[in-house]
Order: C-alpha cells, then structure tokens, then sequence
C-alpha cells in the first residue's frame, strides 16, 4: 500500500501563513501538517509516498528532506497549480494509481492515525472516508444507504441544508485499489479532464463513477475518530484545540468560552443552561420567520424594553434589556462607586469589572459553602460597604436564601445605606422560586436591582438575552443611555414577543430540571470519592475526595470521553478539589456519572 498526498494548492486563504509557504507547512501546535501526515503513514508500514507539490515546491521538498523519515517519497510537479484544480495534479500522478492499492489524502486534512487505520482495517478494497455532516463542514457531501453504497455526490454549491441529516461529509481520504484504478477511476479521470478540462475537482470523477451499476466503491463512516480540515485562521485555531496535548487541549476550550456548536461530538457540563427548554414549537415558529429576521432590522431600546417589561410585568422606564445579561453587569459595574461586598466563591463577571481596592470578600468558614442572611448581614455590619452583590442561588456552590432571607437582607440594606444588587439568573431553578422582578417590590426598593440571564434559565444563549431592572429609574435611564440603540438582534426581539406565550411549558421545563437534580444527586453520591453539595440551580459542586486533582478529572473526561466539565482549581484555592457540574438531560448525566466511576475507580 503506497500513499498520496495532494499539495501544489496555495491555500490563500491562510493569508500571510502561507505567503511563503505551501498550506502544508503550516503548523498545528508546532508540529507541520505534512510532517504529521509522513510520520503517521510511516507508522502504519505504507512502501511509499507521492506528493503532488506546485505552490513553493522547493520550499516543500527542502523541508520534507529534513524530517527524519525513512519512507521513500517521490515528487510530481503541478507547473500551472495557479490554474488548475486538484483534478490535473492527480492526473498528473495517475500512473502511480497503476502501480500499487493507494491512500489518497489532500495536505490540509490533520487527523489521528487512528483514522487512517480505519481504512486499511477494512478488508473492502476500495473505500471514501465519510463523516457524518456537521455545520463546521463544507464541500462535497454524500448520500448513502445502509449498504455503505454512495447514492450520490454532492458538490458544495448544490447542498441542501435543510436535508443536512442525510448527507455524509467526504474526509477527503480515500483508499483506491490498484484494480479499481486500472478499471474505472484513471481511465474516468484521463477522460472527465480531457471532456471539461482541469479546473475541476476529483471528486466529480467519482460522482460519474457512482452511477455505474457496479462502482465498486463503498462509503467508509468514521465513528468518533477525530479530523478536521484547515482552510482558515479560523480552522486552524479549532484544530490546535482539537489535537493539542490533554492539559493544553483544556486550557484551550476553557478559554473559548462558548462557541462548542464546532465540536459536535463534545458534550458540555461547563456551561449552565435549561436542557428541557424551549420547546420544539417556540424552535419552530421561530424558524418559520427565519428570513424575515435575518434580513430585518431589529427595533430599538425603547420598543426591546417594552417587550421586556411584558414578559416580566413590569413598566418599561424600570427594566433594561442587554446583549446577554454580560453586558449590563460591565455597565452597572462601572456605574457602581466605593466598596462593594462580594460573596465567594462566585461568579466572576462582577467582581472582574471592578476595581481591586474597591472589593470586600465574605467567604463562607464551612465545608459546603454555605452562608445565610445573618452571616452576611453580621460580616457587612462590620465591614461597611456602599453595595453588596448576591448571586441567589450562588455560582458555583448551588447556596440560595430563601425568600424571608432576603427579604431581610433588603430590609438591613435600606437601614444601612447599602446598594442591594441581586443577580437571580438561577432563581427558577430553585425548589422553592421567588423573584424580585414585581412592579410593587422595585417601586418600594429603588436600592435594589435586580439582574437575570434570560440565556441560562431559558435555554437560548444563542440569542444573547438578560435584562437588568430597578425602581430606581434614572439609573436605567443611564443604562439605557450606554448600550447601543440596537444591542439586540432580530432573533432576541422575536423571542421577547412570543415567549409569553410557552409560560406553560417553561414551568414544566423547570419542575422537569428539578427532578432530575435529585435523581442526579442520588447517582453522583453513589460514586465512591465524591462528595456532592446541596445545590438550589442547574448545577451541581462536587468536591474530589479520592485523592485526584480537579483538573486531571477534568482533562480525562475530556481526553478520553468528549466531556467538558469545570475545573474549579483556578477559583477556590482551600487545597481542596472541586468540579462543577451542569444539569442536563437523564441520558447525558447518567454518561457522564459512568464516566466519573470509570475515572475514579483508577489508582
């Protein structure tokens, strides 16, 4: 079995990346994507390799030279890659299909080894890598039928994203056998390029072969075995995520903070969002005015605000509504003046827009984290601060007050001139929810704002929803005055306008979380070497009591099972090692519970 690896592209759009180089030289956590692809075909006992060059083939060669290599490589020289497509390097190498079974791979795919063995552990001589479609893919697609028989070849420019389910995306490897060369795939080629010249692509040749009765090639699907394909910065950057070292590879996707749509096979208990809301209907209607909402206009802040104070019952000059609740807590933030009592463990994004000198830490002396209204009140009566941030239920530990608990801290408050901010983004989660959000509450405390996350309780991070409200109406004036006139889009405004309208199923979504938070509770207990604290939100802490670190349960679960947990190592440093965990669906919790015990139980 000999390998070929297509490389005379010029990869343009990498920019200055490859404006002195071939695309293939360009390097994925400092190792070269051809120096990757050689050492793996080497591994796997390939005789040779042929490499079609063009774009800086000396360049090319001269570095290949260097690569402690033993394989035989042989070069075939693309004079007019500037003009061609990949069709005419590979008919320039197609005697070489002739002469031996062949691996076909273009130079801008990085990829295990393992996805290379799939293909010669298969005994049908001829095969096309397929991946099951994902939106990060692009380029020809497949239909297939049980049989692994290719029903059709589908370029780029003819997809059909609504039927995106069926179709399967060409990895752009393929295994050729020589009989299969020599019968159908050279003399189609010699034959295709002849008839509609060589600004073409290879793959076509294989859509005409498809149609004979007997094609003699066969759909290979990977199943997991990880590949992506580098055409911009941007692929470049999810690949260095994708094939960096474990510790490296979490740092990474700790640090995208979102965006995880582009890793279709990884399953997030980072992030805290409602798994059972919306329903398929509010999806559905949405869809159903997808154009209108792209190509529109959204309105302004004062009609966003209108629909805003609808769906919370409130008067308009009284709420704010945000690009994500981030948004208004940078602004409140910067609005927020002398010390500011802040609780911790907690949700970094307040105390981040502030001032060191300014920050006042209450942190709780107990094992679980917990604190009531009188421990604050009694720290804060002794550590005077003009505003005082509550999470309610707290990030990470899961600890709330009840409703007489804050009301009594609002009461101390007032008595002693302090701001009150609550931030009640996973109030509804809780068994026993209450909120803030009244007309008649705001109106007899304009010290107190309150701050929710439409993003986490209601599913839709996506269109990037919070809002921000008070009796106190000249400071959402300000507010109001600080944001852009169209900080939201069309999809958030649409959402405000109809949400009121699945209430119904919002509350069952809630009552479904709640239920599975105990059943979750009840299984991660049963792990041997975790302790689980009480948790009132969409997430539960875990403290390791088994010896590991946090962060290298983290990097297994990641490494070894797709699951992105959150390591705590970085926010609470007691010497003791904790994890965060959201709450999702039974499935994917009992997953991620096997997947603990399998971590765990190793010495």
């Amino acid at each position: 079995m000999q390998g070929m690896i297509l490389a005379a592209g010029m990869g343009k759009r990498l920019k200055e990346l490859t404006q002195n180089n071939t695309k293939c030289m360009v390097k994925v956590n400092g190792e070269t994507l051809i120096s990757r692809a050689l050492s793996q075909l080497q591994e796997l006992g390939i005789t040779r390799v042929i490499i079609v060059v063009g774009y800086e083939s000396k360049k090319l060669i001269e570095y290949i030279s260097t690569l402690n290599l033993t394989i035989p490589i042989e070069y075939v020289e693309n004079p007019i890659f500037d003009k061609t497509n990949n069709i005419y390097s590979l008919w320039l190498a197609r005697n070489y299909l002739l002469e031996q079974d062949t691996l076909l791979l273009e130079s801008d795919i990085i990829f295990e080894k393992a996805v290379l063995q799939s293909l010669l552990d298969d005994s049908r001589p001829t095969l096309a890598l397929v991946d099951h479609y994902e939106s990060w893919m692009d380029g020809t697609v497949l239909r297939i039928n049980e049989n692994d028989e290719i029903i059709d070849f589908v370029p780029g420019k003819k997809f059909d994203f609504s039927n995106r389910d069926q179709f399967y995306k060409t990895v752009n490897i393929y295994k050729f056998s020589k009989e299969f060369s020599r019968s159908h795939y050279v003399p189609f080629l010699e034959a295709y390029s002849k008839a509609l010249g060589n600004n073409e692509y290879y793959e076509q040749v294989l859509r005409v072969i498809t149609m004979l009765d007997d094609p003699e090639i066969y759909a290979k699907r990977l199943n997991g075995q990880v590949w992506y394909e580098i055409d911009d910065i941007q692929d470049l950057d999810i690949a260095s995520s994708l094939f960096a070292e474990d510790d490296e590879r979490l740092t990474m996707l700790q640090q995208r903070y979102g965006g995880y749509w582009r890793y279709p096979k990884l399953l997030d208990f980072c992030y805290l969002v409602n798994p059972y809301y919306p329903p398929q209907k509010l999806i559905n209607e949405m869809k159903a005015s997808f154009d209108t909402l792209l190509t529109q206009y959204p309105s302004g802040m004062r009609v966003n605000s209108l629909l805003a104070a609808k769906l919370f019952g409130l008067n308009p000059e009284n709420i704010v509504i945000g690009n994500g609740a981030a948004e208004l807590i940078k602004i409140l933030m910067e609005e927020t003046t002398g010390k500011v009592g802040v609780i911790k463990p907690t949700f970094e994004e307040y105390p981040n827009r502030l001032n060191a000198e300014q920050i006042v830490t209450f942190i709780s002396q107990n094992d679980d984290f917990r604190y009531t209204a009188k421990d604050l009140i009694d720290y804060f009566g002794a550590n005077k601060v003009e505003t005082l941030l509550l999470i309610n239920p707290d990030n990470p530990s899961g600890n709330a007050l009840s409703q007489k608990e804050v009301d009594s801290l609002v009461e101390w408050c007032e008595q002693v001139g302090t701001k009150l901010v609550l931030d009640e983004s996973f109030a509804d989660f809780a068994d026993e929810p209450f909120t803030l959000l009244s007309s008649s509450f705001l109106k007899h405390h304009p010290s107190v704002s309150v701050v929710k996350s439409i993003s986490k309780s209601y599913g839709v991070p996506g269109v990037r929803l919070g809002v921000l409200a008070s009796g106190d109406s000249a400071c959402i004036e300000r507010i109001k005055q600080k944001v852009s006139i169209w900080n939201i889009n069309s999809f958030g405004e649409f959402y405000l306008q109809i949400a009121e309208k699945y209430k119904k199923d919002y509350v069952a979504s809630l009552k479904k979380l709640c239920k599975e938070r105990t059943r979750f509770v009840s299984r991660l207990t049963q792990i041997r070497g975790i302790r689980v604290l009480p948790s009132q939100a969409n997430f539960l802490m875990i403290e390791l009591t088994c010896g590991k670190s946090s962060r290298s349960v983290a990097k297994e679960l990641l490494s070894k099972k797709n699951l992105f947990v959150k390591d705590l190592s970085s926010k609470i440093k007691n010497g003791k090692q904790y994890l965060r965990l959201s709450v999702r669906t039974t499935e994917e919790n009992d997953l991620l519970v096997e997947a603990l015990q399998s971590c765990l139980s190793k010495e």
